[in-house]
C-alpha cells in the first residue's frame, strides 16, 4: 500500500466507525521516520479533518543525546504547527520484563494521562512494525490472541489508541518523507541486534524478503486472520463468562468445571485480559487448573505470577493484581469533609450523611482515623445484641482471607466505630446518621 495524504484521510475516516468521531488527534511523536510522517501528514490535512493536533515526545532519558531529541521534536513541531510537549519518563530497567518493554510500559503511562475523553492517541506502526510483531509472538509461543499482532483501533485510557499507518509499508513511509522533505531521527539502538526486534529486522526479515518479496504484505494478512480467530474466541469466552459469574474477577468453579479444557483455557485468559492483568504462561494457565479447581473448599491456594494472582475461596475463582494481598501501613489516615484516598488500590472512603442508619455526629466530631486490623478487635454491629470477635463476623459475612487484613476499619477516639462499610458499631449509631461509602474497592466476597 502507498501512502498519501488521501489515503491517510480515507484510513481515519474508516476507523471512526469502530469507535467515534474525535474532536483532538494526539501524535505519540518520537522523532523517528513514521511518526514524523504521520505529523506531517496531519498537519497538511487539517482544513479536512478539522481536529485540533497536540504532539506528545516522551523522553526515555536512556541515551545521552535524548534531550537534543526532544529539542528537534520540538522544532519539528513548531514548523508543523502543531501544539508540543515533552513529557521525560524514568524507566524502570530492574522490572525483568526488558528494556524495550519497561520503556513501553513507561512511555503508555504517560501517554495516556494527555487522553481526555474521546480523544484519539495515534500511534506511527507501520506493517513492518506488524510483521516483527507477528514473528516476535510466534517466538514467544503465543495463542491467537497474540498472533493478531498490533490492532489498528483499542480503547485506551479515557478515549482510543489507533493506528492509521498499520496497513503501510515502512518503504512508502520513507518515499512520501523524502518527496516532502521531512527531517526524521535514527535511534542509535534500532541497530543493536541483542533486543530480539531489532534482529528480526536487519537479520531475519531481510532474508525472508529475498524468498518472498511481499513477506510482510503475508505477515499482515496472517494477522488479520489471527485477529478473526481470537475475536471468535473472545466472543465464545464471553459467552462462558456470562455463565459462571458475574465480573471478570469473580468465576464460580461449579460452572467452570462444566467446560471442556479448551474453553476453560479460553475463558480463564478472557477473565485475566478483561480485568486488566497481565496474562499468564501456559504453565502458570495449567497451574491454576491442576493446583485450585481441584482443592478443598476450605483451602486458600495461590497461584501467581508477575502482576497477578489467581486464589480460591470456598467455590469461588479470584483473579486479583499481584498488591491483592499486601498489607497496608497504618499510619492513621484521617477520615474528614473530603474523600480519602486509601493505599494500594484500596479506593477511597468518605462520608455521607442523611442516611437512615449511620455514625452519630458526636461520634463523627470526635475524629475518625482509619487503621487496619492487629488482631483481637470486638465489636457490636447495630442491630445485634452480642458483642463477638471481628474475625468471626467476617468468617460469617463471608468476606475473602486476603481481604480481611486489609479492611479500612474506622475509629473514634480509640474507639472501633465502623468496619469499612460493612457494620456500623452499636453504640456509635443514630437514625438518621452518616454512611461510610467505599468506592472503587476490591471484591470483599
Amino acid at each position: 500500500m502507498t501512502f498519501s495524504l488521501a489515503s491517510l484521510l480515507e484510513r481515519l475516516d474508516e476507523l471512526e466507525s469502530g469507535a467515534n468521531r474525535p474532536a483532538r488527534y494526539i501524535v505519540a511523536l518520537s522523532g523517528g521516520l513514521d511518526s514524523c510522517v504521520l505529523a506531517s501528514a496531519l498537519a497538511a490535512t487539517r482544513d479536512r479533518h478539522g481536529k485540533s493536533l497536540l504532539a506528545v515526545h516522551v523522553d526515555h532519558q536512556l541515551h545521552p543525546d535524548s534531550a537534543e531529541w526532544s529539542d528537534h521534536c520540538r522544532q519539528l513541531a513548531a514548523d508543523f504547527g502543531i501544539d508540543f510537549m515533552v513529557e521525560k519518563v524514568d524507566v524502570d530497567t530492574g522490572s525483568g520484563s526488558g528494556l524495550e518493554a519497561a520503556a513501553r510500559d513507561a512511555r503508555y503511562k504517560v501517554l495516556a494521562r494527555h487522553v481526555q475523553h474521546d480523544d484519539w492517541l495515534l500511534s506511527a506502526h507501520h506493517r513492518d512494525d506488524q510483521a516483527e510483531t507477528l514473528l516476535l509472538n510466534l517466538m514467544r509461543g503465543s495463542g491467537p490472541a497474540g498472533l493478531r499482532g498490533i490492532g489498528a483501533i483499542n480503547p485506551f485510557a479515557d478515549g482510543w489508541l489507533v493506528r492509521p499507518l498499520i496497513d503501510v509499508s515502512r518503504a512508502a513511509l520513507q518515499a512520501y518523507a523524502v518527496e516532502a522533505n521531512i527531517d526524521w531521527l535514527e535511534d542509535p539502538a534500532n541497530e543493536n541486534r541483542r533486543f530480539d526486534r531489532n534482529y528480526l529486522r536487519h537479520a531475519v526479515l531481510p532474508l525472508l524478503e529475498e524468498r518472498w518479496p511481499d513477506v510482510t504484505r503475508r505477515l499482515a494478512r496472517s494477522a488479520e486472520l489471527a485477529g478473526e480467530a481470537a475475536a471468535l474466541l473472545e466472543d465464545l469466552a464471553e459467552h462462558d463468562l456470562r455463565a459462571v459469574g458475574d465480573r471478570p474477577g469473580r468465576i464460580e468453579i461449579s460452572g467452570l468445571e462444566r467446560l471442556s479444557e479448551q474453553r476453560k483455557r479460553n475463558l480463564l485468559r478472557h477473565a485475566v485480559r478483561r480485568s486488566g492483568l497481565p496474562a499468564p504462561s501456559a504453565a502458570q494457565l495449567c497451574s491454576v487448573l491442576e493446583q485450585l479447581i481441584p482443592a478443598k473448599q476450605d483451602a486458600q491456594p495461590l497461584v501467581a505470577w508477575p502482576g497477578a494472582e489467581v486464589r480460591r475461596y470456598r467455590d469461588i475463582l479470584y483473579i486479583l493484581p499481584a498488591s491483592a494481598s499486601e498489607q497496608p501501613v497504618d499510619d492513621g489516615q484521617v477520615l474528614g469533609d473530603t474523600p480519602l484516598q486509601l493505599p494500594q488500590g484500596l479506593g477511597t472512603l468518605s462520608l455521607s450523611p442523611g442516611v437512615e442508619l449511620g455514625l452519630d455526629e458526636a461520634v463523627i466530631e470526635q475524629g475518625l482515623t482509619v487503621h487496619y486490623r492487629r488482631g483481637g478487635e470486638k465489636f457490636q454491629p447495630a442491630g445485634q445484641v452480642h458483642t463477638r470477635k471481628l474475625k468471626k463476623l467476617l468468617q460469617d459475612e463471608g468476606v475473602v482471607p486476603w481481604m480481611r487484613e486489609r479492611l479500612p476499619l474506622v475509629y473514634a477516639a480509640g474507639r472501633l466505630v465502623a468496619v469499612a462499610d460493612l457494620w456500623i458499631a452499636s453504640d456509635a449509631a443514630s437514625e438518621p446518621g452518616t454512611a461510610i461509602r467505599w468506592r472503587d474497592k476490591p471484591v470483599l466476597h
